[in-house]
């Protein structure tokens, strides 16, 4: 069996002869970057760490789809113990940030509701950001736009689910995405 070569510097982790695709890889890689650096400027911001502002968004992202949130949901979605989910909970409810309230449906459960002056200290941190993201979208030449999303679909695909999720895109299937970046039920385009 034969070893693929090692990475050259001017490869880096990608190997082949290919430098588009390595462009695309290293500006997809410049990119995450900076929407790190971002989220972690806005959390520090707004005092609170980069999971608790995850938290929040979702939150206020399932408001806005007209989705309760339980503290399960949230346990799922940030894939951290119930444990650190109460602790998560009890500061944001601490800081006003949020608040638990019953259940409409099942008493033995509680739904998490963020307060208008979260969602207002959201807006306030990330509209500009976001809107100046939809304006860099918007020069993608319309033709290119399918191309560019399936791209970045297929990336997610594969870095959520690296063994066989990336064929969800080759076959039509694909995650749907909110307003925050975070995946919601596969959805059939």
């Amino acid at each position: 069996m034969t070893r693929p070569p090692e990475p050259s510097s001017s490869t880096y982790w990608y190997g082949g002869d290919d430098d588009a695709a390595r462009e695309l890889l290293e500006a997809v890689r410049v990119f995450r970057r900076s929407d790190e650096v971002m989220r972690q400027r806005a959390s520090r911001e707004m005092d609170m760490n980069v999971t608790d502002l995850r938290a929040l968004r979702y939150v206020i992202a399932a408001r806005l789809r007209g989705e309760p949130v339980t503290p399960r949901d949230l346990t799922d979605y940030l894939e951290i113990s119930t444990a650190s989910t109460t602790k998560l909970l009890d500061r944001l409810e601490a800081t006003g940030r949020l608040h638990r309230r019953p259940h409409p449906h099942d008493r033995r459960s509680v739904v998490v509701e963020a307060t208008d002056e979260a969602h207002r200290e959201v807006r306030d941190r990330l509209t500009r950001v976001h809107h100046e993201m939809f304006e860099v979208a918007r020069r993608v030449p319309e033709h290119c736009r399918g191309a560019v999303r399936d791209f970045l679909l297929g990336l997610a695909a594969q870095v959520d689910e690296p063994d066989g999720s990336a064929a969800a895109v080759a076959t039509g299937e694909a995650r749907s995405l909110d307003e925050d970046g975070a995946g919601g039920p596969p959805v059939r385009r």
